[in-house]
Protein backbone atom coordinates (compact mmCIF):
# COMPACT_ATOMS: atom_id res chain seq x y z
CA UNK A 1 0.00 0.00 0.00
CA UNK A 2 1.18 3.56 -0.71
CA UNK A 3 1.78 5.70 2.30
CA UNK A 4 2.83 9.43 2.73
CA UNK A 5 5.73 9.56 5.32
CA UNK A 6 6.00 12.77 7.30
CA UNK A 7 9.40 11.45 8.94
CA UNK A 8 11.62 14.59 8.51
CA UNK A 9 14.83 13.06 6.83
CA UNK A 10 14.69 9.16 8.66
CA UNK A 11 16.04 6.77 5.90
CA UNK A 12 19.21 8.07 4.91
CA UNK A 13 19.65 9.21 8.63
CA UNK A 14 19.57 6.11 10.09
CA UNK A 15 22.54 4.61 7.92
CA UNK A 16 24.77 6.35 10.82
CA UNK A 17 22.86 5.36 13.58
CA UNK A 18 24.19 2.33 15.94
CA UNK A 19 21.72 -0.55 15.45
CA UNK A 20 23.70 -3.10 17.07
CA UNK A 21 26.18 -3.28 19.98
CA UNK A 22 29.52 -2.63 18.18
CA UNK A 23 33.02 -3.66 20.05
CA UNK A 24 35.06 -0.91 20.16
CA UNK A 25 38.55 -0.14 20.07
CA UNK A 26 39.12 3.82 19.84
CA UNK A 27 42.42 3.60 18.07
CA UNK A 28 41.43 0.93 15.51
CA UNK A 29 41.54 2.58 11.69
CA UNK A 30 38.90 2.53 9.16
CA UNK A 31 39.80 3.69 5.30
CA UNK A 32 37.13 6.20 5.03
CA UNK A 33 35.57 7.69 1.99
CA UNK A 34 33.34 10.97 2.71
CA UNK A 35 30.67 10.92 0.29
CA UNK A 36 27.34 13.18 -0.91
CA UNK A 37 23.89 12.90 -1.77
CA UNK A 38 23.58 14.91 -4.41
CA UNK A 39 19.26 16.04 -3.76
CA UNK A 40 19.92 16.73 -0.63
CA UNK A 41 23.15 17.45 -0.08
CA UNK A 42 24.04 15.79 2.76
CA UNK A 43 26.89 14.47 3.61
CA UNK A 44 27.95 10.61 5.20
CA UNK A 45 30.96 8.52 5.61
CA UNK A 46 31.17 5.10 4.18
CA UNK A 47 33.87 2.41 4.60
CA UNK A 48 36.15 1.45 1.43
CA UNK A 49 35.86 -2.06 1.58
CA UNK A 50 38.36 -3.33 -1.71
CA UNK A 51 41.23 -2.02 -3.30
CA UNK A 52 39.40 0.46 -5.66
CA UNK A 53 41.21 4.09 -6.04
CA UNK A 54 38.12 6.73 -5.41
CA UNK A 55 38.94 10.72 -6.08
CA UNK A 56 36.83 13.43 -4.90
CA UNK A 57 33.49 13.90 -7.82
CA UNK A 58 33.72 9.88 -8.63
CA UNK A 59 30.38 8.57 -8.63
CA UNK A 60 29.78 5.64 -6.52
CA UNK A 61 27.58 2.95 -5.56
CA UNK A 62 26.83 2.63 -1.69
CA UNK A 63 24.81 0.66 0.81
CA UNK A 64 22.01 2.66 2.64
CA UNK A 65 18.85 1.96 5.18
CA UNK A 66 17.04 1.97 1.64
CA UNK A 67 19.13 0.32 -0.84
CA UNK A 68 21.72 0.80 -3.04
CA UNK A 69 22.24 4.46 -3.72
CA UNK A 70 24.67 6.64 -5.92
CA UNK A 71 26.54 9.54 -4.44
CA UNK A 72 29.52 11.56 -5.20
CA UNK A 73 32.78 11.60 -3.66
CA UNK A 74 33.44 14.64 -1.87
CA UNK A 75 36.56 14.23 0.85
CA UNK A 76 39.13 10.89 1.23
CA UNK A 77 39.91 8.20 0.84
CA UNK A 78 41.16 9.00 4.66
CA UNK A 79 42.35 6.57 7.48
CA UNK A 80 39.93 7.71 10.65
CA UNK A 81 40.16 6.65 14.09
CA UNK A 82 36.99 4.90 15.15
CA UNK A 83 36.58 7.48 18.43
CA UNK A 84 35.73 10.22 15.52
CA UNK A 85 33.14 7.94 13.60
CA UNK A 86 29.74 6.66 13.89
CA UNK A 87 29.45 3.16 13.87
CA UNK A 88 28.48 1.09 12.20
CA UNK A 89 29.78 1.87 8.82
CA UNK A 90 27.91 1.48 5.61
CA UNK A 91 30.20 0.27 2.85
CA UNK A 92 31.44 1.49 -0.88
CA UNK A 93 30.37 -1.06 -2.90
CA UNK A 94 32.01 -0.17 -6.17
CA UNK A 95 32.41 2.73 -8.86
CA UNK A 96 29.54 3.61 -10.40
CA UNK A 97 29.13 2.39 -14.29
CA UNK A 98 28.72 4.11 -17.15
CA UNK A 99 25.33 2.75 -17.66
CA UNK A 100 24.44 3.91 -14.01
CA UNK A 101 25.56 6.91 -14.46
CA UNK A 102 23.01 7.34 -17.37
CA UNK A 103 20.17 5.92 -15.37
CA UNK A 104 20.56 8.38 -12.59
CA UNK A 105 20.86 11.13 -14.80
CA UNK A 106 17.53 9.92 -16.18
CA UNK A 107 15.92 9.12 -12.86
CA UNK A 108 17.26 12.81 -12.15
CA UNK A 109 15.50 13.97 -15.64
CA UNK A 110 12.25 11.73 -14.54
CA UNK A 111 12.01 13.90 -11.23
CA UNK A 112 11.78 17.30 -12.68
CA UNK A 113 8.87 15.86 -14.29
CA UNK A 114 7.33 14.78 -11.00
CA UNK A 115 8.08 17.96 -9.58
CA UNK A 116 6.11 19.59 -11.74
CA UNK A 117 3.31 17.15 -11.83
CA UNK A 118 3.50 17.48 -7.78
CA UNK A 119 3.09 21.34 -7.88
CA UNK A 120 0.28 21.39 -9.77
CA UNK A 121 -2.19 18.85 -7.55
CA UNK A 122 -0.52 20.64 -4.46
CA UNK A 123 -2.03 23.84 -6.07
CA UNK A 124 -5.45 21.52 -7.08
CA UNK A 125 -6.03 20.25 -3.48
CA UNK A 126 -5.34 24.14 -2.36
CA UNK A 127 -2.60 23.02 0.24
CA UNK A 128 -0.60 25.61 2.20
CA UNK A 129 2.81 23.48 1.36
CA UNK A 130 6.16 24.36 -0.76
CA UNK A 131 7.10 21.73 -2.90
CA UNK A 132 11.07 21.93 -2.70
CA UNK A 133 13.16 19.00 -4.68
CA UNK A 134 12.19 15.41 -5.81
CA UNK A 135 14.08 12.12 -6.17
CA UNK A 136 13.57 8.68 -7.14
CA UNK A 137 15.24 5.67 -5.33
CA UNK A 138 18.27 4.10 -7.61
CA UNK A 139 15.75 0.73 -7.71
CA UNK A 140 12.96 3.27 -8.62
CA UNK A 141 10.48 1.64 -5.70
CA UNK A 142 9.58 5.03 -4.54
CA UNK A 143 9.19 8.76 -5.36
CA UNK A 144 10.23 11.18 -2.76
CA UNK A 145 9.12 14.83 -2.18
CA UNK A 146 10.71 17.15 0.03
CA UNK A 147 8.54 20.53 1.09
CA UNK A 148 8.50 22.42 3.64
CA UNK A 149 5.01 24.11 5.70
CA UNK A 150 3.66 25.56 9.11
CA UNK A 151 3.05 22.73 10.98
CA UNK A 152 1.32 19.51 9.89
CA UNK A 153 -0.44 18.96 6.79
CA UNK A 154 -2.89 16.48 5.39
CA UNK A 155 -1.93 15.31 2.55
CA UNK A 156 -3.54 11.84 2.49
CA UNK A 157 -5.65 12.79 -0.93
CA UNK A 158 -2.37 14.01 -2.65
CA UNK A 159 -0.88 11.08 -2.20
CA UNK A 160 -3.19 8.96 -3.49
CA UNK A 161 -3.18 11.10 -6.62
CA UNK A 162 0.29 10.82 -6.77
CA UNK A 163 0.23 6.97 -6.57
CA UNK A 164 -2.03 7.12 -9.22
CA UNK A 165 -0.45 8.54 -11.56
CA UNK A 166 3.42 7.02 -10.56
CA UNK A 167 2.22 4.00 -9.89
CA UNK A 168 5.12 3.67 -6.84
CA UNK A 169 5.46 4.20 -3.53
CA UNK A 170 4.98 7.53 -3.32
CA UNK A 171 7.05 9.65 0.57
CA UNK A 172 6.17 12.95 1.30
CA UNK A 173 9.15 14.12 3.54
CA UNK A 174 8.83 17.62 5.46
CA UNK A 175 11.96 19.36 5.92
CA UNK A 176 13.03 22.75 7.78
CA UNK A 177 13.95 25.73 6.27
CA UNK A 178 17.45 25.44 6.62
CA UNK A 179 17.12 21.72 4.86
CA UNK A 180 15.59 24.03 1.89
CA UNK A 181 18.53 26.46 1.97
CA UNK A 182 20.77 23.67 1.92
CA UNK A 183 18.70 21.88 -1.34
CA UNK A 184 18.25 24.87 -3.20
CA UNK A 185 21.47 26.53 -2.54
CA UNK A 186 22.48 30.49 -2.67
CA UNK A 187 25.02 32.67 -1.78
CA UNK A 188 25.59 34.23 1.61
CA UNK A 189 25.90 37.41 3.40
CA UNK A 190 29.66 36.91 3.00
CA UNK A 191 29.38 36.34 -0.51
CA UNK A 192 30.22 32.69 -0.29
CA UNK A 193 28.42 29.86 -0.96
CA UNK A 194 26.37 28.77 1.77
CA UNK A 195 28.11 26.87 4.71
CA UNK A 196 25.34 24.28 5.03
CA UNK A 197 25.82 23.48 1.14
CA UNK A 198 29.41 23.01 1.34
CA UNK A 199 30.24 21.69 4.48
CA UNK A 200 27.88 21.38 7.46
CA UNK A 201 26.11 18.59 7.51
CA UNK A 202 24.17 18.79 11.00
CA UNK A 203 22.46 21.86 11.88
CA UNK A 204 23.77 23.30 15.72
CA UNK A 205 21.12 25.21 17.31
CA UNK A 206 22.27 28.92 17.21
CA UNK A 207 20.49 31.55 19.89
CA UNK A 208 19.91 35.26 20.17
CA UNK A 209 22.67 35.42 23.46
CA UNK A 210 24.96 33.78 21.35
CA UNK A 211 24.59 37.00 18.57
CA UNK A 212 24.58 39.36 22.05
CA UNK A 213 27.60 38.08 23.66
CA UNK A 214 29.52 38.76 20.43
CA UNK A 215 28.17 41.85 20.27
CA UNK A 216 26.48 41.38 17.32
CA UNK A 217 23.51 44.44 16.00
CA UNK A 218 20.34 42.34 17.24
CA UNK A 219 18.80 42.82 13.59
CA UNK A 220 16.95 40.55 11.26
CA UNK A 221 18.50 41.80 8.16
CA UNK A 222 22.19 41.50 9.74
CA UNK A 223 22.00 38.23 11.69
CA UNK A 224 19.51 35.94 9.80
CA UNK A 225 20.91 33.70 6.25
CA UNK A 226 18.81 33.60 3.47
CA UNK A 227 16.54 30.74 5.23
CA UNK A 228 15.23 33.21 7.50
CA UNK A 229 17.29 31.88 10.78
CA UNK A 230 20.17 32.85 12.46
CA UNK A 231 23.14 32.98 10.56
CA UNK A 232 24.83 29.37 11.68
CA UNK A 233 28.30 30.91 11.37
CA UNK A 234 27.39 32.55 14.69
CA UNK A 235 28.26 29.27 16.55
CA UNK A 236 31.83 29.37 14.95
CA UNK A 237 33.43 31.96 17.33
CA UNK A 238 30.89 31.68 20.50
CA UNK A 239 33.23 29.09 22.54
CA UNK A 240 35.63 31.65 22.84
CA UNK A 241 33.04 34.85 23.68
CA UNK A 242 31.44 32.46 26.34
CA UNK A 243 34.77 31.66 28.12
CA UNK A 244 36.19 35.32 28.11
CA UNK A 245 32.42 36.82 29.32
CA UNK A 246 33.29 34.50 32.54
CA UNK A 247 35.53 36.73 33.81
CA UNK A 248 33.37 40.51 32.70
CA UNK A 249 30.25 42.08 33.75
CA UNK A 250 27.35 42.30 32.17
CA UNK A 251 25.58 44.93 29.97
CA UNK A 252 23.79 47.42 31.64
CA UNK A 253 25.38 46.11 35.29
CA UNK A 254 27.03 48.66 37.42
CA UNK A 255 30.03 48.51 38.33
CA UNK A 256 33.10 50.43 40.18
CA UNK A 257 35.83 51.86 38.73
CA UNK A 258 38.75 54.20 40.02
CA UNK A 259 37.05 57.15 38.43
CA UNK A 260 33.48 56.42 39.87
CA UNK A 261 30.85 54.32 39.22
CA UNK A 262 29.09 53.78 36.19
CA UNK A 263 26.80 51.63 34.09
CA UNK A 264 28.60 49.27 31.38
CA UNK A 265 27.59 50.13 27.83
CA UNK A 266 29.25 47.37 25.94
CA UNK A 267 32.02 44.87 26.20
CA UNK A 268 34.69 43.81 23.82
CA UNK A 269 35.66 40.17 25.87
CA UNK A 270 38.41 39.12 23.55
CA UNK A 271 39.94 42.09 24.16
CA UNK A 272 39.83 42.67 27.55
CA UNK A 273 37.97 46.17 27.83
CA UNK A 274 34.77 47.39 27.93
CA UNK A 275 32.91 51.19 27.59
CA UNK A 276 31.23 52.66 30.40
CA UNK A 277 29.19 55.95 31.21
CA UNK A 278 30.39 57.10 34.66
CA UNK A 279 28.72 59.58 36.55
CA UNK A 280 29.41 63.15 35.17
CA UNK A 281 32.19 61.60 33.32
CA UNK A 282 30.35 60.53 30.56
CA UNK A 283 31.57 57.15 28.84
CA UNK A 284 34.97 55.81 29.38
CA UNK A 285 37.26 53.04 27.80
CA UNK A 286 38.51 51.08 30.79
CA UNK A 287 40.03 47.50 31.08
CA UNK A 288 38.58 44.33 32.51
CA UNK A 289 41.38 45.10 35.54
CA UNK A 290 40.30 48.40 36.56
CA UNK A 291 36.80 47.48 37.27
CA UNK A 292 34.87 45.76 39.88
CA UNK A 293 31.29 44.18 40.05
CA UNK A 294 29.19 41.33 41.70
CA UNK A 295 30.24 38.50 39.62
CA UNK A 296 26.53 36.47 40.87
CA UNK A 297 24.64 39.25 39.54
CA UNK A 298 26.96 39.67 36.18
CA UNK A 299 25.95 35.78 35.53
CA UNK A 300 22.28 36.49 35.80
CA UNK A 301 22.44 39.40 33.81
CA UNK A 302 24.60 37.87 31.16
CA UNK A 303 20.65 35.22 30.69
CA UNK A 304 18.51 37.53 30.47
CA UNK A 305 17.46 38.68 27.14
CA UNK A 306 15.93 42.39 26.71
CA UNK A 307 12.37 42.82 25.27
CA UNK A 308 13.82 43.90 21.54
CA UNK A 309 15.60 40.56 21.92
CA UNK A 310 13.09 38.39 23.13
CA UNK A 311 11.08 40.07 19.70
CA UNK A 312 13.15 37.94 17.41
CA UNK A 313 13.10 34.48 19.02
CA UNK A 314 11.29 33.12 16.38
CA UNK A 315 14.79 33.74 14.17
CA UNK A 316 15.94 30.64 16.14
CA UNK A 317 13.32 28.10 14.90
CA UNK A 318 14.87 25.11 13.35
Amino acid sequence: MTQGNLEIDKNIDETIKIQDEVVSDPNKLYNILGVMFETTKKRYSFEIVDDTQYKKGDKVIVDTIRGKEIGIVYGGPMKLEERVLVLPLKPVIKKATEEEIKKYEALRDEAKIAYRTCKERIQHHKLPMKLIETEYTFDKTKLIFYFTAEGRIDFRDLVKDLANIFKLRIELRQIGVRDEARILGNIGICGKELCCRTFINKFDSVSIKMARDQGLVINPTKISGVCGRLLCCINYEYKQYEEALRGFPAVNQMVKTQKGDGKVMSISPLNGFLYIDIDSKGIMKVTIDEIKFNKKEAKKLQNVLSTEELQHKVLEKE
